[in-house]
């Protein structure tokens, strides 16, 4: 397979009415690019247009800039090319407007641990860039997500109920959680524009059903049209059972070879006001407001240490969340206090 590199020198006209707005938004107020930043942008060849337009605008900030251009991958959050890998781990800011995830790779968590600053923008759509969730005002929105961050730190435990059945149990104790509000001004990740507060679960300790009935925007699973439900005991999810996307999912999962892909990784709480409704499209479905997610597979990048080979979420509507007992949302109004 091939890997393409390009430098300042490239300058392929980007195609259709451009995004200019939203690409602005990306680099300045999410990624803070500045005067003479290393910059590199990791697409590939489905999303080489937003590519294009981030790129400009990050020149346009004064960031010395490459872009890179991805052979296609099997799987979300399968390690690139270690090329790519390298580069990532030299730049100051790295966004991904990627088609299949790199959010919870090695080559993610190495070039944080180097000093990166890291915006993943998998699946971004020419819309996206042009209405809806990143027209969000992330500033105002950034001090109730650290709270809500700071309390998932002070939790114990987490009890998570829906209408659709969902009766699920896990500890935190000893973990930490992470503020992902799509702003970066220190080494760090985030998806933009899913405003986000999580973290990683206790390893062993998720319990009961998941029964997803909004979204698992990986794989082309999408919004879901029958509830795919999830049995977790010990910490990982045992079975898989619903109807053909549940089916799709189980049989997709099992070809990995690997136990570690039914690892309980992450719980996460959306909370982007401009995301109203599933669209299939992942950083849309995971940042709306008043959800939650649960995430299967890594959790190396969350907190936690578990590498497998892939990573996805499961969304639910109108769930129903306690904080040790403390409720926290009630059938998806959050009804947290900003403690900030």
């Amino acid at each position: 397979m091939d890997l393409f590199f390009w430098g300042n020198f490239f300058s392929m006209e980007v195609e259709g009415a451009v995004v200019e707005r939203g690409a602005k938004i990306l680099v300045r107020d999410c990624a803070g690019v500045s005067e003479g930043e290393d910059v590199l942008i990791v697409t590939d060849e489905k999303r080489l247009n937003i590519a294009q337009a981030v790129k400009i605008a990050a020149n346009e900030a004064g960031g010395c800039v490459a872009l890179i251009v991805c052979p296609p991958r099997s799987i979300d959050n399968e390690e690139p090319l270690s090329p790519v890998a390298a580069a990532m781990g030299q730049a100051a800011v790295v966004i991904m407007p990627v088609t299949q995830a790199l959010s919870h790779t090695r080559a993610v968590r190495e070039a944080i641990s180097g000093g990166a600053r890291v915006l993943s923008m998998t699946a971004f759509t020419e819309n996206m860039m042009e209405s809806g969730g990143l027209m969000a005002n992330f500033r105002e929105r950034r001090p109730f997500c650290d709270c809500l961050a700071k309390q998932l730190t002070r939790a114990r435990n987490v009890r998570i109920t829906n209408p659709a059945g969902t009766a699920l149990e896990f500890s935190l104790e000893g973990r930490q959680g992470n503020s992902h509000c799509c702003i970066l001004d220190s080494p760090g990740f985030s998806a933009v524009p899913n405003i986000e507060a999580n973290i990683s679960p206790v390893d062993g300790t998720a319990q009961g059903v998941l029964v997803c009935d909004g979204s698992i925007p990986y794989y082309g699973v999408g919004v879901i049209r029958e509830p795919v439900s999830f049995r977790i005991v010990g910490g990982f999810a045992e079975e898989i059972y619903g109807a053909e996307q549940a089916v799709f999912l189980r049989d997709l999962l099992a070809m990995q070879n690997d136990r570690w892909v039914y690892n309980i990784a992450q719980f996460a709480i959306g909370m982007n006001p401009q995301c109203h409704e599933f669209t299939g499209e992942m950083l849309n479905d995971e940042g709306v407001n008043g959800t939650i997610h649960i995430g299967i597979g890594t959790s190396a990048n969350l907190g936690g240490a578990v590498q497998a080979k892939t990573h996805f979420d499961a969304i639910i509507r109108e769930p129903s969340v306690w904080f040790d007992d403390e409720p926290i949302i009630e059938v998806g109004i959050v009804v947290a206090e900003d403690r900030s």
